[in-house]
């Protein structure tokens, strides 16, 4: 067979595997799953370049292949799935559809710029700064836009339309951004869950709104209570 199949490549395969999920859940209107997909496929990619480079003498073919496979697997995990989260959610009529279209493809022209600059660079140590936003930083931003869904209502689509701009023109902006190291990762990841949980947490507030007002003190300090658990547990 064709291309390369050992650890070093496994969580790019996983990665993009949870963003082909994604498109999948956000199409059939799951955009909670969606947004974790999203999520998960960041989280692979956080850690994909280290464990490849933990191979000693990786050939050039090796190497070369994981540059276009994180970059393929990129696309498609944060260029194509926010987008098709944003057209499911309301970002459908022909005169938003530029967003969903442009953000993709902005997103394509960093990678596309990346790799190039991979290509012309010498030493196979890491990168230690990055030409434009990152395009995985998608995998914080919109699920961070997500946790005012409830709140917005129909104005959601407008902020998450917006964010789909200025990300995109972010994505292709001659900025450098220095990459993070171990100690921002683990930072990227705690807010990733805190995330999660607030996203969690609106969903059941608004629904006990709805059902019982009384209630929604006795669930605000259920929800503290379990944030400080939280914190104890990882600090």
């Amino acid at each position: 067979m064709i291309g390369f199949y050992d650890y070093t490549v496994i969580l790019t395969y996983l990665g993009f595997a949870s963003g082909i999920f994604g498109i999948l859940m956000a199409i059939s209107g799951h955009m909670f799953t969606a947004i974790l997909a999203l999520m998960f496929s960041g989280l692979c990619d956080m850690f994909d370049g280290k464990v490849a480079r933990s191979k000693k003498k990786r050939t050039m073919e090796e190497k070369n292949f994981g540059i276009q496979l994180d970059s393929l697997s990129d696309l498609v995990c944060f260029g194509v799935l926010p987008s098709v989260i944003g057209f499911k959610i309301g970002i459908c009529k022909s005169y938003l559809m530029p967003l969903v279209i442009l953000y993709p493809l902005a997103g394509l022209i960093r990678l596309a710029y990346f790799n190039m600059l991979e290509s012309m660079r010498k030493g196979d140590g890491p990168v230690k700064e990055y030409v434009g936003l990152p395009i995985t930083s998608a995998a914080l931003i919109f699920p961070f836009i997500y946790i005012f869904r409830k709140f917005l209502g129909k104005y959601f689509v407008l902020l998450y339309g917006m964010a789909l701009f200025v990300v995109g023109v972010l994505f292709v902006i001659k900025i450098k951004i220095k990459k993070p190291k171990t100690k921002h990762m683990i930072i990227f990841i705690i807010i990733g869950v805190l995330e999660i949980l607030l996203i969690l947490m609106v969903k059941r507030l608004l629904w006990y709104i709805i059902v019982d007002k009384e209630i929604v003190k006795k669930v605000l300090l259920q929800s503290l209570v379990r944030l400080l658990i939280f914190f104890m547990v990882v600090f």
